[in-house]
């Protein structure tokens, strides 16, 4: 017979979301968790993620509502000198640790790792093939799927092309394998590339031996209006609703940003079609515009020893060539669907982005003894932004979605104390004058610049 595990939750995966919903709900209500993740521990993606990855934001954005990663301290040296802290693989994964022995050490929560879950409440061994019957306590345990949106790595994820014999292909994690190659071609358009082509220019690789083949063009914010600081933050909010408020097309209003220091695009005389919008660093940016050889036909569809075939025509490598493939769909486009159902609970971003946030804000309403239905009422979700439109999308279902939970005191009071919340005011920021300023100008744009969100992301590309 199976064994049998008593709790009131079981959450299928404890990458970022797990851990932040887990983190969050057992901090505001008397509950026992059960965690199953096929990983061997806590950590979810980070766990196989490039040795020289960093989070592309700040820390203190990153992680579970309890604990702040890091110090929040400001980077004093360096090339993002005057920015806070980003923690890099190693970090992650031992917060992540800490957070979950300090959760297993209180008897609320307990993981099993190298576990899946099969359905009904059955958790299978994926070394032994024994099972684990989670049942509930004084109710029917309740179900968490915290791998919905869940990212998919390279090293992780089937090659969406097909691979000669004599072909090098490579995911960027072994990319400190392949020190010798005279030449690289990188795959992808989005933050895994760019980290990849950064790294390999780090340690010395000459500019002209990368060849880069990026289907899309990527909107990116600047990481030095993304911070902590909510003088920044908020000043960075009211630029955006400001331009907003006066676009007449999605396309005109990035490039409002640009001007504004808010977008970044890594070619100017490119006009992007895709708006993941991760930070990225002028100094990077700087560094990605070295590299001269870029190639726009489409997607890979077949990887040979001297050259790549493509939807759009065939470009040549040069001998000894490594293809390095950062082409998964790290945040996949999945479509929003109710956090709450009698089947399940879905933590989804809630704002625009910072799906940490989302994931501990849908773990502390639960924690609340609320209804369902206002549940789904107070933490309506987000898509992730893909194309221009899906952005402003995200956008304006983010807006909205925090000005219904911020009207719950209970909820305001809990976010305004939450470090993972970007738009935070701290007390001890509260009487500053650049704070004031920059609430009052979010105030003053954004009831119409969300109103022209809205018809831009319906397709109205016309003046209001």
């Amino acid at each position: 017979m199976a064994r049998t595990r008593e709790a009131d939750y079981l959450v299928v995966g404890a990458g970022a979301t797990g851990m932040a919903f887990t983190d969050a709900l057992v901090t505001r209500a008397d509950v026992r968790v059960v965690v199953v993740d096929r990983r061997e521990g806590p950590g979810g993606h980070w766990r196989a993620a490039y040795p020289f990855v960093r989070l592309h934001q700040a820390s203190q954005f990153y992680g579970v509502a309890s604990t702040m990663l890091g110090s929040g301290a400001v980077q004093t040296e360096g090339p993002e000198a005057g920015l806070h802290q980003r923690a890099d693989r190693a970090t992650i994964c031992a917060y992540y640790d800490d957070v979950l022995a300090r959760h297993v050490d209180s008897g609320r929560v307990e993981l099993l790792a190298g576990h899946e879950h099969v359905g009904g409440g059955r958790v299978r061994s994926l070394s032994t093939g024994e099972t684990v019957q989670v049942t509930g306590r004084a109710a029917p345990v309740r179900l968490v799927d915290a791998r919905y949106r869940s990212p998919v790595i390279p090293a992780e994820s089937e090659r969406r092309y097909a691979v000669a014999d004599d072909a090098r292909v490579v995911p960027v994690n072994a990319l400190a394998d392949v020190a010798d190659a005279p030449h690289a071609a990188v795959l992808g358009s989005g933050k895994t590339a760019t980290d990849a082509i950064v790294h390999l220019l780090g340690r010395g690789m000459d500019p002209d031996a990368i060849t880069w083949v990026r289907p899309r063009e990527p909107w990116m914010l600047d990481r030095a209006r993304i911070q902590p600081d909510p003088a920044i933050f908020l000043a960075m909010v009211a630029d955006l609703m400001d331009a907003a408020s006066r676009a007449v097309t999605l396309d005109r209003l990035f490039e409002d940003l640009e001007e504004s220091g808010t977008m970044l695009r890594i070619d100017r005389s490119r006009t992007p079609t895709m708006a993941k919008a991760p930070t990225l660093g002028r100094w990077e940016l700087d560094l990605l515009r070295s590299v001269e050889h870029v190639v726009r036909l489409g997607h890979v569809r077949s990887a040979h020893r001297d050259r790549l075939e493509l939807d759009d025509g065939a470009v040549s490598l040069p001998p000894g060539a490594v293809v390095v493939d950062c082409a998964a769909d790290g945040l996949p486009d999945r479509p929003t669907v109710p956090v709450w159902t009698p089947e399940v609970i879905t933590p989804q971003p809630i704002r625009a982005g910072f799906p940490c946030f989302g994931a501990a804000l849908v773990g502390h309403v639960e924690g609340s003894g609320r209804e369902d239905a206002e549940k789904n009422r107070l933490c309506a979700p987000t898509e992730f932004g893909n194309s221009l439109r899906q952005w402003a999308r995200m956008t304006v279902d983010g807006a909205r979605s925090s000005a219904v939970f911020m009207a719950a005191p209970d909820i305001a009071a809990w976010v305004a104390s939450n470090p993972l919340n970007p738009s935070r005011v701290a007390p001890s920021d509260a009487g500053r004058p650049e704070v004031r300023a920059a609430l009052d100008r979010v105030r003053e744009h954004s009831p119409a610049g969300i109103a022209r969100l809205d018809a831009l992301a319906r397709g109205e590309d016309l003046a209001p």
